[in-house]
């Protein structure tokens, strides 16, 4: 449905899949939410892996935003209990 249409996409979607670890997260008494990813560290990661930062610069973003919103209501409450990357 949402497949990437290009090798680039593609590569960039690779990269989504690695930044498991790499969350800004930020808490409170309801516990934590995700804010996004650590981009200096997915350009560096994407960068690595021989992607071109404008690419990664250009795509990751949008995913990041759609990530952050479908994690934190998984979560339900916008808590970071249930979050399984």
């Amino acid at each position: 449905m949402n497949a990437p249409q290009t090798f680039e996409g593609w590569q960039v979607w690779d990269l989504v899949q690695r930044l498991g670890g790499q969350m800004r997260v930020t808490g409170g008494m309801g516990g934590g939410v995700i804010i996004g990813w650590d981009m200096g560290a997915a350009l560096q990661l994407g960068t690595a892996l021989g992607l071109s930062p404008r690419i990664i610069a250009e795509l990751l973003p949008p995913i990041e935003a759609v990530m952050v919103r479908k994690v934190n209501e998984q979560s339900g409450s916008g808590g970071l209990e249930g979050f399984d990357p």
